[in-house]
């Protein structure tokens, strides 16, 4: 595929309204690296990792999901780089969790084969704690 449609399935996937859709944009095999030393950190091989360990967790202490913003998008060979920040987040504990975001994805045949993700580590503790 070319950057054109690498940029698509990322575009895709940052705007899906449910996990399923998300979920469909990445390879059965995806791994995901969230950097540094949260309770959410590390690397998450597979669809179903990445659902127990990390999105049912966050999801779970989130009173309002809100919303990502896409700032920028950036695209070279398998590459999509993306600058995004939430909006209207906030936890069931009344913290505001509202992160800005740098996230690198690999693609192959059409689907998303691993993600990197850099984000404000001080705010992930703060929010969702140790």
């Amino acid at each position: 595929m070319g950057i054109a449609e690498n940029k698509e399935v990322i575009r895709r996937m940052r705007e899906a309204k449910g996990l399923d859709e998300i979920l469909a944009t990445m390879s059965d095999d995806v791994r995901w690296t969230l950097i540094g030393n949260t309770r959410f950190s590390g690397t998450l091989n597979g669809k179903q990792e990445i659902v127990e360990k990390l999105f049912k967790p966050i999801f779970a202490q989130l009173e309002s999901p809100g919303s990502n913003v896409i700032d920028n998008i950036i695209a070279e060979g398998d590459y999509v780089v993306v600058q995004q920040h939430g909006t209207g987040r906030r936890t069931k504990t009344g913290k505001d969790y509202n992160n800005t975001y740098c996230i690198v994805y690999k693609l192959a045949d059409g689907k998303i084969k691993e993600i990197t993700e850099y984000c404000d580590t001080e705010l992930i503790t703060a929010a969702f704690g140790r």
